[in-house]
């Protein structure tokens, strides 16, 4: 039997805010008495927003009033209520993550997105959402070969590469099509990364200049080749590396395409060049960097795949691809979901052989987040796949507990990759003795560092939503 959750994204990056509404199918796909297996089955989107120029004060901070205002309005026009929707995300990206409010507008937003809905931020997320929103994923599977997305936006370029369907690598570069703006003949403002790019090309570029079309498009000819070493088709030069956000790091170089595609808003150019005859029409070089990706020989010379969103890819990415669903031997006490933002402490796979050592290593890692009451509550994750026998898990339940306060009024919260979460946590249930409550779900992967957030059971109280993600922000 199905089962439908309702899931909004809602993307608020360097160039445009928008928004989706979409539902989420959960199935049983075990067949008669067998362990039930829930499964997203479909997702589907069932309202797109307008879209609307991200509101900013300044160049510094973001128009928060404006932003509600508009998610408020496209909510009306869906006739969507906030207590409707399960799941989801606001996701908050590109250069706009950079802008000193971007923190308080997630939070100012994530009250009226609904009880389980999320803020997030993070290059490596928005590319796996992007390119997934742009089906990218599917079409590597499809075609069982290696393609990168790159989803150009206003302020970065999100690169994911998949391998047959499969996620091989992530990167970000500082290179969008607001880098550089226009206003009334003039650049009105330039990005200082890109102001010293230009320079260390012989292009002397300042806020204030006019706005050469003949100038602006040598640069970002530049640019297309920096986007070119990105995805591996040319070979990285010395300047390369400063232009990755946040010093992250490129694709692995084990990493060899065999096709390129591209979404944001940018990639609604390259697919489109017709619509772009002015081009300054956004006020800014997006139209000229799509020109320029377009007519690179580099580029040509890789087979380009089209995509199911372009400046929308994002947006559907965080509104149908962030949940994902539980096992369904899961353990957890009445009264303690939906939980959300929850940090991850993971436990490395030799780190759980050494059992002896694992309560010092939980305890050790919790004080990271964790001071008493007013502390922040930590879910511990462990893969957990070696033990696969009752009396392995009973030895894992008790080096668990020796890490754990038993007497802490917050729930415990265990996050498994191996489906042992049934009898793991009801092991660990009989111990605490009622002291404390236990959330300990199964089949999600986690990585230390990351934030989790637990949904309300679905399917007959079976599986509950999950949603893994990152809150860093590009400073």
């Amino acid at each position: 039997m199905q089962e439908i959750i309702n899931s909004v994204g809602i993307d608020i990056g360097t160039s445009t805010t928008q928004l989706i509404f979409s539902t989420i199918t959960i199935e049983n796909m075990a067949a008669g008495y067998h362990v039930p297996k829930i499964e997203i089955v479909a997702t589907d989107v069932t309202y797109r927003s307008s879209i609307y120029f991200t509101p900013l004060i300044d160049n510094q901070t973001i128009d928060a009033a404006k932003v509600k205002s508009i998610i408020k309005d496209e909510y009306a026009k869906a006739g969507k209520d906030p207590e409707e929707l399960q799941t989801g995300a606001v996701i908050i990206t590109g250069e706009t993550a950079r802008k000193e409010n971007a923190n308080e507008v997630l939070s100012a937003l994530s009250d009226m997105a609904g009880e389980f809905v999320v803020a997030t931020a993070g290059p490596d997320l928005e590319s796996v959402l992007a390119a997934k929103g742009a089906g990218v994923d599917k079409a590597s599977e499809d075609n069982k070969n290696t393609i990168v997305n790159i989803d150009i936006g206003g302020g970065t370029s999100n690169l994911a590469a998949f391998k047959r369907g499969t996620l091989v690598g992530t990167s970000c570069l500082d290179i969008g099509g607001r880098l550089i703006k226009v206003e009334n003949g003039r650049i009105s403002y330039i990005y200082e990364k890109i102001e010293k790019l230009a320079k260390d090309n012989g292009l002397e570029i300042h806020a204030g200049d006019p706005a050469d079309k003949s100038k602006l498009r040598k640069i970002c000819d530049v640019m297309a080749k920096h986007l070119a070493m990105s995805a591996g088709i040319l070979p990285k030069d010395g300047a390369h590396a400063s232009l990755y956000t946040n010093d992250g790091t490129p694709l692995p170089d084990d990493v060899k395409i065999d096709g390129i595609a591209y979404s944001g808003g940018v990639a609604d150019v390259i697919y489109h060049p017709d619509a772009a005859a002015d081009p300054f029409r956004y006020g800014d070089i997006g139209p000229l960097l799509a020109e320029a990706i377009n007519e690179s020989p580099d580029f040509r010379n890789v087979k380009r795949y089209d995509v199911l969103e372009t400046i929308r890819a994002t947006v559907v990415g965080a509104g149908t691809h962030t949940t994902d669903v539980s096992g369904s031997t899961i353990t957890f006490d009445k009264g303690t979901l939906p939980i959300k933002n929850i940090p991850v402490i993971k436990i490395t796979e030799e780190q759980e052989k050494n059992l002896n050592q694992l309560g010092k290593i939980i305890r050790e890692k919790q004080e990271v987040f964790e001071s008493g009451d007013t502390g922040e509550i930590t879910a511990i994750g462990l893969a957990a796949h070696d033990f696969r026998h009752f009396d392995d898990v009973q030895q894992l339940a008790d080096a668990i507990m020796s890490g754990v306060d038993v007497n802490d009024k917050r729930p415990l919260i265990i996050v498994l990759e191996n489906d042992i979460a049934k009898v793991l946590g009801n092991s660990i249930k009989l111990r605490l003795q009622g002291k404390r409550d236990i959330v300990c779900i199964d089949s999600v992967y986690v990585h230390d560092g990351d934030y989790i957030d637990i949904g309300e059971p679905v399917a007959g109280g079976r599986v509950v939503p999950v949603v893994t993600k990152t809150l860093i922000f590009n400073r």
